[in-house]
């Protein structure tokens, strides 16, 4: 087993600062410098659009990787996903991982008027239109939701694919076919037991080493002497996690009443070895959403997290 990748979590652009795309350039700035290698990005539903700032983040800052955890595929076209990030790709020479996921029914039914149903086959036909186009080749793919017949011209490195994948039927399907999986709210039980198996088994199912699929697992993370109030924080801050089917159901699988339970709160010996744990559980890479409430408490965190990086 080797040691585990260390990066780091960016969930939103600050809408409050002045310049919010300012305000990311110098954080991905100072997270570089401190030498973190890799950070992952949500795209929310109502925030700034991902593949946008990130052309910028790219051309802005040099030797840091970013990848999309995640873009949902309901809201655009395989075609036109894969033009954003090969052209990412482009402009950040090869810098960029994408991310993709069936987001939550929440979002797709009640925001966008979407179905979420068939999850896998709606994801299984978007990679068969995705896919090819990200390698430089053709597209030929008649499918029920998603149809895609042509070719793009971005001469760019071919970009990594993730699948946010929890359930065993989505996992099965990331390991025969992509680079790995992000999970969130996911805890070590469930990462050995259930994710790493199923995920390495189909890759090796589908003839590809066991190593050619890697396991990102999000958590939150404080390091603190005040582990009370940073539950407190996490349980505020987490709440819709705890309500979304397919995180609760990581959460009860977990044996863990709400995403408080799931965060990595204690001091630097308590966090070390919780990542330790995860590690032995299989995981590829961590990738700390770093919660406190203070720029001390956040400041501590990444210093351990970079101890622990390779």
């Amino acid at each position: 087993m080797g040691s585990m990748d260390i990066s780091l979590s960016i969930v939103g652009l600050s809408a409050g600062a002045a310049s919010p795309v300012d305000s990311l350039v110098g954080n991905l700035t100072r997270i570089r410098d401190e030498g973190f290698r890799r950070v992952w990005m949500a795209q929310m539903p109502w925030d700034a659009d991902l593949t946008t700032v990130l052309g910028i983040a790219f051309r802005e800052v040099e030797g840091i990787e970013i990848g999309s955890a995640v873009i949902p595929i309901q809201s655009q076209h395989p075609m036109q996903l894969a033009q954003r990030a090969l052209t990412l790709s482009l402009i950040s020479g090869g810098r960029f991982k994408l991310g993709i996921g069936m987001s939550h029914r929440m979002v797709t039914e009640g925001m966008w008027g979407v179905s979420w149903d068939r999850a896998l086959r709606q994801m299984r036909e978007y990679l068969d239109g995705l896919q090819p186009l990200l390698a430089g080749e053709p597209a030929d793919a008649t499918g029920e939701f998603w149809t895609a017949r042509g070719a793009l011209q971005v001469p760019a490195p071919e970009p990594e694919l993730y699948i946010a994948a929890l359930g065993p039927q989505m996992l099965r399907l990331t390991g025969r076919r992509t680079a790995g999986t992000l999970t969130w709210m996911t805890g070590p039980k469930t990462l050995a037991e259930h994710v790493v198996p199923t995920l390495r088994g189909a890759a090796a199912e589908a003839g590809r080493p066991e190593s050619a699929v890697r396991v990102a697992a999000a958590l939150p993370i404080s390091v603190t002497d005040d582990v009370d109030g940073a539950r407190r924080q996490a349980a505020k801050e987490f709440a819709v996690y705890g309500t979304l089917p397919s995180y609760r159901a990581m959460l009860d699988r977990e044996g863990y009443a709400g995403p408080e339970d799931a965060a990595i709160i204690g001091d630097e010996e308590t966090v070390s070895a919780r990542l330790d744990e995860l590690s032995a559980a299989g995981v590829d890479e961590f990738t700390a959403s770093v919660f406190d409430a203070s720029a001390e408490g956040r400041a501590r965190t990444r210093a351990l997290l970079l101890t622990k990086a390779r």
